[in-house]
């Protein structure tokens, strides 16, 4: 599908769409209205990102080379079904920052042979657009907001992602998250020179736009962009207890900030 065509046009557009009436419904619904939203959204992106598999599976074009669910935006399908579902803080820091990053620049440059009325138009666009409407719904709309030092701790998850699609390529011959080569559409990759540079400077780059998302959120917030310094003064004095507490935070219950 060629880029800002009229049919990739059309996909963002209900973007757009699907991100103000999201973010509408969360500042003004109520309790049930959230929640239908939570479980409507969680539906679609599991009807896409789960549709492209069955759709790979009935042509025989499923492998283990090339479809296994381990490219960023299949982690940021199931995150961001989990967290609509659940609202655990750390998974919803997670949908946050990988939908505004990831999948936003997947759907800005989709990688898709396929153009509209083809089933994988709309599987591909459903868990791309889905996981950023949800960002929006959960952090905007519900004022879920991420801690400021969260967008260390998704870097970290990244990387750890990022090895674990690496082992895969070695093993599979594949090339998940393009460890092995750049994709045949245009990317930030393109710019990044040769193999294995660009992965080097994909580190860095990505590094760059959670940072550019966590300040710009601090902006929208009001708050000071040096909070995403990592916060140590919030260690105890005794460094085991102090970096013990500390992680468990990730998993503290959502925190929901009605300040706008």
């Amino acid at each position: 599908m060629r880029q800002f065509s009229d049919q990739h046009l059309a996909a963002l557009t209900a973007m757009v769409v699907g991100i103000v009436a999201a973010i509408w419904v969360g500042r003004r619904g109520g309790t049930r209205a959230n929640t239908a939203v939570a479980y409507a959204l969680a539906a679609l992106i599991l009807l896409g990102w789960i549709g492209e598999y069955i759709d790979d599976a009935v042509l025989g074009q499923w492998s283990t080379t090339y479809t296994l669910p381990l490219q960023l935006t299949d982690a940021v399908s199931a995150v961001a079904v989990l967290a609509l579902l659940t609202r655990r803080q750390f998974l919803v820091e997670l949908t946050y920052f990988w939908a505004f990053t990831a999948s936003l620049q997947a759907t800005l440059t989709p990688d898709l042979g396929h153009g509209f009325p083809n089933a994988l138009y709309f599987t591909y666009f459903l868990y791309h657009v889905g996981a950023i409407v949800a960002a929006a719904f959960l952090v905007f709309g519900c004022r879920q907001y991420p801690r400021p030092t969260a967008v260390w701790r998704v870097f970290a998850a990244t990387l750890a992602w990022a090895a674990i699609a690496g082992a895969a390529d070695l093993i599979t011959g594949g090339n998940y998250m393009y460890l092995r080569a750049k994709p045949v559409h245009n990317s930030l990759l393109s710019v990044l020179g040769p193999w294995p540079w660009y992965i080097v400077g994909g580190i860095g780059v990505g590094l760059a736009m959670l940072l550019l998302v966590a300040a710009l959120t601090q902006l929208i917030r009001r708050r000071p962009v040096s909070e995403l310094l990592p916060a140590t003064h919030r260690l105890s004095p005794n460094p085991v207890r102090g970096l013990y507490s500390h992680a468990q935070d990730l998993w503290l219950t959502p925190r929901r900030d009605r300040r706008a």
